[in-house]
């Protein structure tokens, strides 16, 4: 069982007991904090945005420290430019202590259940609307397309074109 959470910007794949550096949190030392989960995993994946609500995942902040420094240089040839200066991050040490996916009691399990039963049914009755709409349209369009693709019109369009074409010429 693990999840993927959000924190500073980034993104981590966290299990419970696991303990990881993350950008500066403003929490004290030995608070609490709940971390955003991305996806959970258990023995199904869990990504979506009403699943993930019942998601939890928190962490306790062990301490605040400073990363490591990196050093940037700048330099320009030919022109005199050199600076050099340093960064360290501010860094929070945590651990997760809980990483739980939440099912609430059982009767709100079953009003869920009961919702969502209802909402099926309303979209197979819209459903079953949608494929009555749709019977009753094509033989409209039915009618439509054998009018243009006549054979039969087609010829004597193209013998009233030819005799008056003719008789154009000839008086041109």
């Amino acid at each position: 069982m693990y999840a993927i959470v959000k924190t500073g910007g980034k993104q981590y794949r966290v299990e419970r007991g696991q303990r990881l550096l993350v950008e500066r949190l403003a929490a004290a030392e030995g608070e609490s904090v709940a971390l955003e989960p991305i996806l959970y995993r258990s023995e199904e994946a869990v990504f979506d945005k009403t699943g993930l609500q019942k998601v939890k995942v928190t962490a306790k902040v062990i301490a605040h420290e400073r990363g490591e420094k990196l050093r940037v240089f700048k330099f320009k040839p030919k022109r005199g430019y050199k600076r050099r200066t340093g960064h360290r991050q501010e860094l929070t040490r945590i651990e997760v202590t809980e990483l739980a996916l939440g099912g609430g009691s059982r009767a709100k399990a079953k009003e869920d259940a009961a919702a969502t039963a209802g909402s099926s049914k309303a979209a197979s009755a819209k459903a079953a609307a949608g494929t009555a709409k749709a019977a009753t349209a094509k033989p409209a369009r039915a009618k439509a397309a054998p009018a243009k693709a006549s054979g039969a019109a087609k010829a004597k369009a193209t013998d009233k074109d030819a005799t008056d074409g003719g008789a154009k010429t000839d008086g041109a």
